[in-house]
């Protein structure tokens, strides 16, 4: 082989798990290379993440606008959507063009084109067109897809029936709008699309929306959102739907409604087809890879991270479980990654932002509990922002005085998670958060006084 196709690491997918992965490779000096069928970035760049946090950043203005007098000002609300969506895809084709000046900084090289593996020693060869590639290590970060059912005809037409993507690019505003799954992604379009003015449904198949949050946090989001205007039917299903001449009959638990579109927020699929990994023994489960904690498969020379892997599927998990890889593989002794500590935010209005258990996951899990709540309108920066719905909650373990779990819903709560990811971090207990001092007037003290409340030390409720 030429020198030009030998690597030390080639890294298949270049979204925030990939390219971060690659950055890392080429700072530890291994030489690197990574592959991409589409765009640099991948899904979470080009049409997960960034995107749709910018069309949410629009929708969230439009609804400031339409409370302009709550302000004393005044303001003629309207909207232009190709503008907006323009703004969004903007953001993204800027940003995808940095990871190609990262890319090109840090010297790594990129291969254009669909990756098939192949068994060889140390690592499986790298097949890219005509072209084969080898390398000591490879990592795979092929990210997933939206998940369909094509069984009941939910199934992307490009028409009707949308997943995310097409969410993403609407040519025009959906009058009514159906949403199937209320996690992250489907209360986010809700959430968006209800801004603007559709008539929004939501369907979850599980008994509350937002199943993945603590359940007291999940009831303040469906009353926020059902106030707002939103129809929102739990404990239910799509059976099947059925395209008219200029709309879309779904039937939901046996009952027919009718919807101008339909969006797909039914979880996601892994993508590992066609890429000879059967042939090479790697377990899959259910679509995604099977790893151990440094992300290695059971295939030598050959890892997985990302949302092709294990959940959480995050883009910031991804980018620390690659970092991790990257070290151990350059001869490091990094920390395996600790699910229970990767946070999770929703960016619908009000933002949602989690960490660590649930008041009853910590319950089932046998922690004697002690639970601090402290709520917006208790808050004297967030009644001035005119932002006095949410409430934060905190869970400790009543013997250690250790932070088990934080719940968030409200004004930039996804901003503020990251203090309690890292006092989780940091081991911190009770009396440590306590003792910290917090600006005034912020909306962090709230973090604070829930945790004074799990003690009943609360000074301003």
């Amino acid at each position: 082989m030429s020198a030009d196709t030998n690597f030390d690491v080639i890294i298949i997918g270049s979204g925030p798990g990939g390219y971060v992965s690659a950055i890392r490779a080429a700072q530890l000096g291994l030489k690197t290379a990574i592959v991409e069928k589409e765009a640099i970035g991948g899904v979470c760049l080009n049409w997960g993440c960034i995107p749709t946090k910018a069309l949410l950043r629009s929708a969230e203005i439009y609804h400031n606008m339409q409370h302009a007098g709550d302000y004393g000002l005044s303001a003629t609300p309207g909207f232009d959507l190709a503008a907006i969506v323009k703004r969004s895809r903007g953001i993204a084709d800027q940003l995808s063009g940095g990871v190609k000046f990262l890319m090109k900084k840090n010297k790594i090289t990129v291969i254009e084109g669909f990756a098939k593996l192949e068994k060889a020693t140390p690592a499986p060869k790298v097949v890219v067109g005509a072209k084969t590639y080898r390398a000591k290590h490879v990592i795979l970060a092929t990210g997933a897809r939206a998940r369909t059912m094509p069984q009941v005809g939910l199934e992307p037409d490009g028409k009707y029936i949308w997943t995310a993507k097409e969410a993403m690019v609407p040519k025009q505003l959906p009058k009514r709008l159906l949403v199937i799954g209320s996690g992250a992604i489907g209360m986010e379009f809700a959430s968006f699309y209800n801004s603007f003015g559709s008539e929004v449904t939501v369907v979850e198949m599980l008994e509350r929306i937002l199943p993945a949050e603590d359940a007291e946090i999940s009831a303040l989001a469906e009353k926020s959102f059902v106030k707002k205007g939103m129809k929102i039917i739990t404990g239910a299903k799509v059976d099947s739907v059925k395209p008219g001449k200029a709309d879309i009959t779904a039937i939901i638990s046996g009952k027919p409604q009718i919807f101008d579109r339909i969006i797909l927020a039914i979880g996601i699929v892994g993508n590992t087809e066609d890429m000879g990994l059967e042939a090479l023994g790697v377990e899959i489960e259910r679509s995604h890879i099977k790893v151990d904690e440094f992300s290695r498969t059971k295939t030598p020379g050959l890892y997985a991270i990302g949302d092709v892997t294990t959940p959480p599927w995050l883009a910031h998990k991804a980018s620390h479980e690659g970092v991790i890889c990257i070290e151990k593989i350059a001869g490091g002794n990094p920390h395996p990654l600790n699910a229970n500590r990767i946070p999770g935010c929703t960016y619908c209005q009000p933002q949602i932002a989690s960490v660590g258990l649930s008041e009853a996951a910590a319950i089932k899990a046998g922690y004697e509990t002690r639970i601090g709540r402290f709520p917006f309108i208790g808050n004297g920066k967030a009644i001035a922002l005119g932002e006095p719905e949410g409430l934060i909650k905190t869970v400790f373990d009543a013997k250690t005085g250790e932070l088990l779990g934080a719940h968030m819903i409200g004004a930039e709560v996804t901003e503020l998670i990251q203090g309690y990811v890292i006092a989780q971090g940091l081991e911190t207990t009770e009396r440590e958060l306590m003792e910290t001092v917090f600006p005034h007037p912020t909306l962090s003290e709230m973090m604070h006084e829930t945790v004074l409340s799990a003690y009943d030390k609360a000074l301003h409720i």
